[in-house]
């Protein structure tokens, strides 16, 4: 992932200026939570602020790179700072009591003594009313920063005495160069950067043959339902049921279904607009031609109904059936 100042601000822009500003006006708090789905780069910035709190010689809020402390903090040496992971499911109590006579011990560094978190919504209670109390009662030059995917899960109480720091997802476009940059062709990349945003599951997604089928299966039905109700229904029991027969498919396959229409109507209200499907232009932009508004909203809502009634373990033959004639109705066939 990222790891130069260049590409971080390219992730998380605000993040990083906020991070930026609170070290230069000299504001450093004494416990920062960095709440983010997987992959926003929590903790890519908390190393790069990290570093930023310990280096001797920062330069425009920026770490030197070169001084001891810099190195240090990248070799993963420096006695300040210490890491706490969870132990099995949980970050137990024993952990922290570890942790809190470690950052009160009288060490040979001097200097702001700094613990992270990671996973910090997997503290069991017991750990988490003792962590509590630390970050009541912090002692001396302190900073901790609690890392999460689940910031409901922490306790209100801790959330309360920590500063908030939200990451947003990544951006689209860089997530696109990434992936591109890994020998990803432009069109899979565009279709897997819809279905998730973080790096590694698109990869994975990216070089998956079972999502290759998907994605192609899924394509081929878009252009059989253009063409007539049989088409359609030959491709479904043909190709989609024996595919798709696990509920997790066809949640996945009805997604990518659902990314096509939304392509068509992107396409119609732009010609220009970036797609799930750019392999796919010339065809959307004809089926966008010959097909209203209405038409393509009660199409995607009718898949979306179709995705709502897997939920409620619809057969699965009838519910493609019956999706088939949702999506014809009023369809016209050129």
């Amino acid at each position: 992932m990222a790891k130069n100042v260049e590409e971080l601000f390219a992730l998380q822009p605000v993040v990083m200026k906020q991070l930026q500003t609170i070290f230069v006006k000299n504001r450093l708090a004494h416990a920062y939570i960095f709440d983010g789905e997987k992959g926003t780069g929590k903790a890519d910035i908390m190393h790069f602020f990290v570093k930023l709190m310990l280096c001797e010689q920062p330069n425009e809020n920026v770490p030197c790179e070169t001084c001891r402390n810099c190195r240090r903090v990248d070799s993963g040496n420096h006695p300040n700072i210490h890491q706490i992971y969870p132990e099995g499911q949980f970050i137990k109590i024993d952990q922290m009591r570890e942790l809190i006579g470690e950052m009160k011990m009288m060490g040979v560094e001097e200097g702001r003594k700094i613990y992270v978190l990671h996973h910090a919504d997997r503290l069991n209670t017991a750990s988490a009313n003792m962590i509590l109390k630390f970050l009541e009662e912090p002692d001396g030059e302190v900073t901790a920063i609690l890392l999460t995917e689940q910031m409901q899960s922490i306790l209100p109480t801790i959330r309360s005495r920590c500063q908030h720091i939200k990451f947003q997802k990544m951006p689209r476009h860089v997530l696109l160069q990434h992936l591109q940059e890994n020998n990803i062709s432009h069109s899979m990349a565009s279709t897997v950067s819809m279905m998730t945003n973080e790096l590694e599951m698109a990869i994975f997604l990216a070089s998956d043959e079972q999502f290759a089928l998907a994605r192609k299966t899924v394509l081929k039905l878009v252009e059989a339902i253009r063409q007539n109700v049989h088409e359609a229904m030959l491709i479904v029991h043909e190709e989609w049921l024996p595919h798709f027969k696990e509920k997790s498919e066809i949640e996945q396959a009805l997604d990518l279904l659902l990314f096509a229409y939304r392509d068509i109507v992107s396409i119609k209200a732009n010609p220009e607009a970036a797609c799930t499907y750019p392999d796919m232009l010339p065809l959307f932009k004809e089926v966008a031609l010959y097909s209203t508004y209405e038409q393509l909203s009660k199409q995607m809502e009718s898949i979306l109904q179709a995705r709502a009634s897997l939920q409620r373990n619809m057969n699965r033959t009838l519910l493609m059936e019956q999706l088939m004639l949702n999506l014809q109705e009023g369809y016209t066939f050129v």
